[in-house]
């Protein structure tokens, strides 16, 4: 097994940060969506917790995946007949999915703190909020985090259907070089 990124693929460790913050993404977006339909009580609050959990673990998986980006730089993009357009494009795509991530994030830690509520982290100690609770001011980040963190889904989406047309319709290595176990 390849840790690191070579010339034709990438490694085991890039492709580990990818998918779990894929996963983490869409386990933080679904309990964002859905999670005012969960029964109050226990269950609310179990669903607000992972999904707060999800957001900081997608926090500190960006971080090693920005600093493992740049010890360990991806391999060159796959030639398609749109190469200009496709590398632009791709390339800006990559560092708006990383903005947008933790632009995300920052939103949604700001919203617990306007509601003056502490941040739990992964259950082992709390942050407590930095200013006194503000409901107006937490219903603009809270509104700002669902803007952001829909952005980010498209953005991911879109992503997701150019890996498929490099897959399909350009007929290159771009899909499988980042799925586990292709070599």
């Amino acid at each position: 097994m390849q840790l690191r990124n070579s010339a034709e693929r990438y490694g085991a460790v890039a492709k580990a940060l990818h998918w779990m913050v894929a996963a983490l993404v869409i386990v933080a977006w679904v309990l964002g969506t859905v999670g005012d339909e969960l029964p109050r009580g226990a269950t609310r609050a179990f669903g607000e917790f992972i999904h707060m959990s999800a957001g900081l673990a997608i926090l500190g998986l960006l971080v090693v995946r920005f600093i493992w980006r740049l010890s360990d730089p991806p391999p060159p993009l796959e030639r398609t007949p749109f190469s200009l357009l496709a590398d632009y494009t791709g390339r800006a795509a990559h560092w708006l999915l990383y903005v947008l991530l933790a632009a995300v994030i920052g939103a949604g830690i700001i919203t617990q703190f306007a509601d003056g509520d502490a941040l739990p982290v992964f259950g082992l100690f709390e942050i407590a909020s930095p200013w006194a609770k503000d409901r107006q001011f937490a219903k603009a980040a809270g509104e700002i985090h669902e803007v952001l963190a829909n952005g980010l889904v498209i953005v991911a989406a879109l992503h997701t259907a150019a890996a498929f047309a490099h897959h399909w319709l350009f007929h290159d290595r771009t899909l499988a070089r980042m799925l586990p176990g292709t070599p």
